[in-house]
């Protein structure tokens, strides 16, 4: 019987969310819940979390186009992290509302036309 989700080895885990997270284009953005479904993570969306606090400043993941389910930016604005994620989704052409974005106009789904 293959393991489930949560019992595959940290490393595995870690290399899957990576890669999905990679795949998401500019201009758009996932939930952690969504994200962790596209790695084949079940639900795991605290989990997505942890792991994308602790990459590397320098990382050339996109962690800012993840946010919290309905559009809501998680990262408080006056963090570091907050206004650095903020500042990446404007750059993509993102515009924000305090700190809820359009999920409608902005959410990625592959494999369906978004736009």
């Amino acid at each position: 019987m293959p393991a489930s989700p949560a019992q595959r080895p940290a490393d595995c885990r870690r290399s899957a969310l990576y890669a999905a997270l990679a795949q998401i284009p500019p201009g758009r953005v996932v939930s952690y819940g969504q994200l962790a479904e596209q790695a084949g993570l079940g639900r795991a969306a605290r989990w997505v979390g942890r792991c994308l606090s602790q990459l590397p400043e320098d990382t050339a993941l996109p962690w800012h186009r993840v946010i919290a389910a309905g559009g809501r930016l998680s990262l408080p604005a006056g963090s570091p992290a907050g206004d650095e994620q903020r500042r990446r989704l404007a750059a993509e052409g993102i515009a924000l509302s305090g700190s809820r974005l359009d999920i409608r106009r902005h959410g990625w789904h592959p494999g369906r036309q978004s736009g």
